[in-house]
């Protein structure tokens, strides 16, 4: 089994930053892939970023030069760098395998992002 647990989400204005942290523990060595996830109040679920053991990247095409994706294989944590921004990425933020997998869904982390 595997646990994720995510943290770093906040109140933020318009064109400020955070950073999301995923720590990631059990059964570590069966996950190549991981993902950040979001969902927004009455929108379904959606990938933002994810990452390969060995460093490949995808991004939303909503969030490509604003957010970066990194991990730290030691720590066992994955991160989320967010920069400018913006009232739409407003949304709970998950972390999950790559592709995802439903029983490793946890509670999120809140991310506000208004004046």
């Amino acid at each position: 089994q595997v646990q994720l647990v995510e943290s770093g989400g906040g109140l933020v204005q318009p064109g400020g930053s955070l950073r999301l942290s995923c720590a990631v523990s059990g059964n570590i060595f069966s996950i190549n892939s991981l993902g950040w996830y979001r969902q927004a109040p009455g929108k379904e679920r959606e990938l933002v970023a994810a990452i390969s053991r060995d460093g490949w990247r995808n991004y939303a095409d909503s969030v490509k030069g604003r957010f970066t994706i990194s991990r730290d294989n030691a720590k066992n944590t994955v991160y989320l760098q967010m920069n400018s921004l913006k009232p739409g990425d407003t949304a709970v933020y998950y972390c999950n395998t790559y592709p995802s997998i439903g029983d490793f869904w946890g509670q999120g982390t809140q991310v506000t992002v208004s004046s």
